[in-house]
């Protein structure tokens, strides 16, 4: 998937995550900020990789401002924020398309 447009999902409320994604240049580049950093960071990067990944996105320009968000959680926002960017608004994969 290509991202189109930039696009954000998420809020910046306790035990969410706020993801914003653009257009790379050619690689991915991952901005993380979150609360919980030093003892979740690694799974946090691992979490939004492999969604990434299984969404086919390896063009982007993503940020995550973390606020204690379990992965659904994460994996949903960046889902959402990759759907957004692509202004795809019907026949969504919810669930489907991140499923290892």
């Amino acid at each position: 998937m290509e991202i189109k447009k930039p696009a954000i999902a998420g809020t910046l409320e306790s035990s969410d995550c706020q993801v914003t994604v653009e257009a790379g240049e050619g690689k991915i580049d991952f901005l993380l900020d979150s609360s919980v950093i030093n003892q979740y960071g690694n799974q946090i990067r691992r979490v939004v990789y492999e969604t990434l990944g299984n969404l086919g996105v390896d063009n982007v320009r993503i940020s995550v401002v973390d606020k204690g968000a379990l992965d659904c959680t994460i994996r949903a926002r960046v889902e959402g924020a990759v759907f957004r960017s692509l202004e795809q608004t019907e026949n969504l994969p919810w669930g489907g398309a991140i499923r290892s």
